[in-house]
This record gives structure tokens, sequence and C-alpha cells, in this order.
């Protein structure tokens, strides 16, 4: 009977084995999938559970791809790092020579170069105080007319005009961008500064409270006033300036509005947005980075413009703040006007002065390019 007991027995003890050996199973596929899991989270995918799971993530681990490059593309490549190289380095070129031409007026001078009106560099008594404040506010009027006049510009030739007169005006203000500055300087002097007086005598008489727009010896309201007061001033040659750099804003505005997302403009007519209101809700938020970017290249060159100016103003190298009146100066109008007679000294002066108007310019450049990096212009609608 004892030995009956004991085959009744195991088999309830193999059953046990074989239940432990199962749970111990279980639980190594359990610890198989945990570790599956832990897989799939590192790679970033999740894992699939159960026996075989780490065989199955890592199938499903991303692939690293290779893409081989031809010769065409290295080519390119290399071509484009080598441009961008050169650009670089001409431009750091151009300001090592000019600071290396102007390093005898500067250490005559110091700070006082940037403070100095007077410009008499023989008796070292010379600085850019009046010259740049001129060459600043010149700019700024051109800017001020021509901003205006490029948008609108733009817009009528993009989203008003006609297909078919889109060509011709397209072609007509790329033509204006190629007419020389002398034709614009000599159509300033002899045609639009006797036509232009009767408005600085008007803004003179009602907007002379203002500094701008003072004239020293004129009354508001004083009919015999002298004209000659309101000639060769920076309000002249602003406008000139104005219509030169007016192409180039144009130009850079039309193709940023062109490439509005069509799908945002169908968009905003089928929501029943008018014309006016697709392109105040649409095209002037999407081309807000080509708009400062135009802006900022036309005042660029607003500041380097010579020969119309030179043309129109008439020199004085005291700081003139009152645009109305006559009587400015510029950078470039002042090594036109003195390159010729200069002494060596002088012409260090010089090179002081062109290395100032060149560190002004590439200030307003790279703040244009930071704000239009920033911009949505460029960006493909989701539509």
């Amino acid at each position: 009977m004892a030995s009956a007991q004991e085959e009744s027995d195991r088999p309830e003890s193999g059953r046990a084995e074989s239940g432990g050996s199962e749970s111990g199973r279980s639980a190594s596929e359990g610890s198989t999938s945990e570790g599956s899991a832990s897989e799939g989270s590192t790679s970033g995918r999740p894992g699939p559970a159960g026996p075989g799971s780490g065989t199955g993530s890592r199938a499903l681990a991303p692939r690293r791809l290779n893409a081989a490059r031809g010769l065409g593309d290295r080519v390119f490549r290399y071509q484009l790092t080598a441009t961008g190289i050169a650009v670089l380095a001409i431009m750091a070129g151009v300001g090592l020579f000019l600071l290396l031409r102007a390093g005898q007026a500067l250490r005559a001078r110091g700070f006082a170069f940037l403070t100095t009106a007077a410009w008499q560099p023989d008796v070292h008594n010379f600085g850019i105080a009046a010259v740049l404040t001129g060459t600043v506010l010149i700019a700024l009027v051109a800017v001020v007319i021509s901003v205006p006049l490029a948008v609108g510009t733009a817009l009528f030739i993009s989203d008003v005009a006609p297909r078919k007169l889109r060509r011709t005006l397209v072609t007509m203000v790329d033509l204006m961008a190629a007419v020389p500055s002398v034709v614009y300087g000599l159509w300033g002097l002899f045609f639009l500064q006797q036509h232009v007086i009767g408005l600085s005598r008007w803004l003179s008489e009602w907007l002379g409270w203002i500094p701008l727009f003072t004239v020293d010896g004129t009354q508001p309201g004083e009919p015999l006033a002298t004209e000659s007061v309101f000639t060769a001033s920076t309000f002249v040659a602003g406008i000139v300036v104005a219509l030169m750099v007016a192409p180039i804003q144009c130009s850079v505005m039309r193709e940023v509005f062109s490439q509005a997302p069509a799908g945002e403009r169908e968009g905003a007519y089928a929501l029943g947005a008018t014309r006016w209101g697709m392109i105040r809700s649409v095209v002037l938020p999407y081309g807000k980075g080509g708009m400062i970017g135009g802006t900022m290249l036309g005042l660029g060159r607003a500041l380097g413009e010579t020969i119309a100016v030179y043309l129109i103003i008439s020199p004085v190298f005291v700081i003139q703040p009152h645009i109305l009146q006559t009587g400015s100066n510029s950078v470039s109008s002042l090594i036109a006007l003195h390159y010729g007679d200069a002494s060596d000294f002088g012409m260090s002066a010089l090179m002081a002065a062109g290395l100032a108007l060149f560190l002004l310019t590439l200030a307003v450049n790279f703040t244009a390019s930071t704000v239009v990096a920033r911009s949505r212009s460029g960006a493909q609608s989701e539509a």
C-alpha cells in the first residue's frame, strides 16, 4: 500500500514540477517581452509584446540612409562653397583695405572723427558728423517716399493688373532700374528742383513747427520769401534718390507677393473677402519679409548714392537737420568732391569716411537679413 500511495503521489509532484517549469517559462517570456518593450522605447518605436518581440523591435529600428553623391553634386557643392567664401573674402578685403588706408587719419583724430563737423584735413580738423548726418537724412527721405510707391506698384502688378499688362509693367520698372544715376541727377537738377519748390514752401508753412521742416530765413505765410532757400536741399536729393531705388524695391516685393500661397488666396475669397481684404490678410503678411528686405536694399543703395546727390546738393559742413533748407552733404559726394585734389593725409581722411559708410551699409544689410530670416516669406501653403 505504501508503494501504491507513492505512485499515486508521484504524478502530482510531476505535475507540480511541470507547473513550476511552465511558470518559469512564462516568467522568462515575460522578461523577454519586457526587454523588447525597453528596446522599442529606446529606438523610439513601440515594440510588439510576446515571444520573439526582441527580433521584431530590431527589424523596426530606423535605418540610416546614405545617399551616394555623384560627381556633379560634389562639384556643385564645392562651387557654391567656394563662391560663398570668395564673397566673404572680398568683403573682408575691402574692409581691411579701407582700415589700413584710413589708419593715419584715425590715429590723428581718434574719437573726434565722429563728432567733428568741419572738413579741413590739412590742419587736422576734420570729421564726419555733418556728412554722416546728411547721408542718413537723404536716405531716410528716399525710403519714406520710395517704400509706399514700391509697395503699391508691386501689389498692382502682382494682384490687380490684367495678365496682358503685367509683362509691360514689369519691363518698364526694370528699365527704370537700368537708367544711369547721372541721368537722374541731371533731371533732378534742371527739372524737378524748380517744380518742387512750391511743395517745399507748403510743407514749411504748415509743418514748420516741426524742427525737421523748419527753414531759416522764412516766416509762415510770407509769399515773397526767396525761393533760393528751398533749392539744393536734402528733400530734393531724397526725392531723386527715391525714384532711383524704388524700381529695385518694387522688383523684390513683386517677386515675394507673387509667391503668396494660392490656397490661402482662394480660401480668403471663399470666405467672402474682397480683393483688398485678401491682400490685407494673405499677401501682405506673407510678403512682410520681402517688404523689409526690399526696403533695406533700397536704403543701402540710397546711403551710397554719389553722382545724383553730388549734382543736386549744395555742400555744407555743418550739421543740417532741416531737410527743406538749402545745403546738405553726404559721405559719397564728399569723396567725389575732394578725391582729385586730396593730399596724402587728406586721402587717408577720405578713406576713413569711406570706412564709416562701409560699416553703416554693412550693419543695415545684416539687420535686414536677420529680420527677413524670421519672416514667413518663402514658406509653402499647407492647403
